[in-house]
């Protein structure tokens, strides 16, 4: 029988508290609390950073290959990767998809007022599947249509600012010479909530851009890459540049867009800053809690020593009385968590300014097995830390105690 268990269970369901009993419902709020704050930082955080990321990801791609001369203009200059090319850098294992681009700068005419973009040509192979989770009015493009050259895809903030609406058309005008001008009409209008990419870009046909700019069937502005894992980006993108020939060469988008990565990975700090804090706020509560529950019973205590028992065993007793408070208040701000977990991912109730945080809403990621290694790692801090004050009972004389009672 393990009698330092059994006689923590009496204490801890039977036995009767005096003063100490506000102490514990005091210790086991900041432990519910403390678990729920972490919880959900890092919840937070992790889905703060993947919605930015496939943000950038998805608009981007998470390679781009461009040609490796010093033009560093909106219009890229032309490359060309054969069949045979594209297959052979497909056998990567990292790399799911390339897909060919275009850029062309432009200035749209709608009513006597002027917005100039840059449009973003893709083709029917593109994965519209980002797109379409932008969309707020209309469809992604048809390249099936006969007007698939027409279509084009504008952002919500350059929509109102020209008073666009889906179905109408306008005039867009190519500073080359000679100056061209198209007419398109608004397929869909798509927002990403970031306004570098909203005021910049709308999305067309990548053959209208080629007709443009002179170029073959064959040659592109770009290629955006797909990989499977993005941790391994930076390896993945060496790689690319070794399989390239001296023309073109490997770019990702973390070096594309350094400041948001590097904005990103700053945060981290933020989480372990709140854990630190949550800890602390938990163990001084456990301290105080077993301190007073020892000074509490310190009579059993010394009755206890006088009946033979070990210091170490009775320390036992107390830090299983502290790991049924520390498991309750867990149980609760693990429920707790899951429950605003849950809420916030089905109906994104708590909203964001998308113009300062780049999302409409506080977004959510977390694993389980995330969640279980925070617990974890919770409860061991606090039992090391408890140890230290559990030996306070090896100073309690049993014959003072006893004498008092």
């Amino acid at each position: 029988m393990n009698f330092p268990y059994f006689l923590a269970k009496r204490i801890t369901l039977s036995g009767q508290r005096t003063f100490s009993k506000l102490i514990v419902r005091v210790t086991i709020g900041a432990l519910t609390l403390a678990i729920m704050a972490i919880i959900m930082a890092v919840a937070i955080l992790n889905g703060f950073k993947k919605e930015i990321t496939e943000k950038q990801r998805g608009f981007f791609g998470d390679i781009i290959l461009l040609k490796n001369d010093t033009n560093d203009s909106y219009v890229n200059s032309p490359i060309s990767l054969s069949k045979e090319q594209i297959a052979n850098l497909e056998k990567n294992p990292n790399i799911v998809d390339i897909y060919p681009f275009a850029t062309k700068a432009g200035i749209m005419n709608v009513k006597g007022e002027v917005e100039g973009v840059l449009l973003k040509g893709i083709d029917n192979d593109y994965d519209q599947q980002f797109l379409s989770k932008t969309i707020l009015e209309g469809d992604t493009i048809n390249f099936a249509a006969e007007d698939a050259e027409n279509q084009l895809l504008i952002s919500s903030l350059t929509a109102n600012r020209l008073n666009l609406k889906v179905g109408e058309s306008f005039i867009m005008y190519f500073i080359q010479e000679p100056v061209r001008k198209r007419k398109f009409t608004v397929k869909g209008i798509f927002s990403t909530n970031s306004e570098e990419l909203d005021k910049v870009y709308v999305i067309g046909s990548l053959s209208l851009i080629r007709r443009l700019n002179n170029l073959t069937e064959s040659e592109v502005g770009g290629y955006e890459v797909r990989v499977k894992d993005f941790n391994q980006l930076g390896v993945t993108t060496e790689q690319m540049n070794d399989a390239l020939d001296n023309s073109m060469y490997a770019t990702n988008v973390v070096m594309q867009m350094p400041d948001i990565f590097n904005w990103l990975n700053m945060l981290d700090m933020n989480d372990n800053i709140i854990f630190v804090l949550m800890v602390v706020v938990a163990v001084i509560n456990m301290i105080s809690a077993l301190l007073i529950s020892i000074l509490e019973r310190s009579s059993m205590i010394g009755l206890l020593k006088a009946l033979g028992m070990q210091n170490k065993r009775i320390r036992t007793v107390f830090l299983y009385n502290s790991l049924y408070l520390i498991g309750y208040g867990l149980l609760l701000g693990n429920i707790f968590a899951i429950l605003i977990y849950f809420f916030q991912t089905k109906t994104a109730f708590f909203k964001l300014d998308p113009s300062v945080y780049y999302v409409s809403f506080v977004p959510m990621d977390i694993s389980w097995i995330t969640v279980l290694w925070l617990n974890v790692a919770l409860v061991g801090i606090a039992l090391i830390t408890l140890f230290i004050p559990s030996m306070l009972i090896s100073r309690i004389s049993p014959i003072k105690t006893i004498q008092f009672k």
